[in-house]
């Protein structure tokens, strides 16, 4: 990026990975997970993923589950979601929160998914791997451990969506204040101009 005066602005760039090897599927991370979260696995199929869907050529929203603040939950490798999920997905840790690019190929193709994703869209998905577990029955004690652990979670998505509004606030009063300031400057600077016979 160039500025005026030829002053340069150098940016920290995420890393772009590209999960298949032909730009199908372009994965950038957001936010890393920490270095002992875990991935989905055999043992780990099922993925909880928080989610936000954009189409490519002009940034519309397709889908969230942002505004309902819901989980939305699938088997990895199973077919269940377009294929750019599966793939990308695997690369995943819990906490991780990645923009994923998908090419047509790897999301719904010429048909598209009328009306909300047109044919041969390129999408881009901000996906944050929010839990992985056993299949039911394998290894998870029961359906009130499966609620406790969904409460939970829903729990850790209120209190990072206040803290994120706390902090807006907390920015839109630095600014405020930033701006009454400058205009108590401005005011100062007038009055001291007063009288002078300008």
């Amino acid at each position: 990026m160039k500025l005026c005066c030829d002053c340069e602005v150098f940016e920290v760039m995420a890393e772009v990975v590209d999960l298949t090897g032909d730009g199908g599927v372009l994965k950038t991370v957001v936010r890393k997970a920490k270095d002992d979260a875990i991935a989905p696995s055999d043992s780990l199929p099922l993925v909880d993923v928080h989610y936000e869907g954009t189409l490519a050529e002009n940034g519309e929203v397709f889908d969230t589950t942002h505004e309902d603040n819901s989980i939305f939950s699938f088997e990895v490798g199973q077919g269940a979601v377009i294929k750019a999920w599966d793939i990308a997905l695997r690369t995943m840790k819990v906490g991780e929160v990645a923009k994923i690019t998908c090419k047509p190929e790897y999301a719904y193709g010429s048909a598209g998914s009328p009306p909300e994703i047109p044919a041969n869209a390129t999408l881009v998905f901000e996906v944050e791997l929010v839990a992985c577990r056993p299949r039911k029955g394998s290894s998870l004690g029961s359906v009130s451990d499966e609620k406790a652990r969904l409460e939970e979670i829903k729990r850790q998505r209120e209190l990072a969506a206040a803290t994120k509004e706390e902090e807006k606030r907390k920015r839109e009063e630095a600014k405020a204040a930033a701006a009454a300031r400058v205009q108590a400057k401005l005011d100062a600077k007038k009055g001291k101009g007063k009288g002078k016979g300008k």
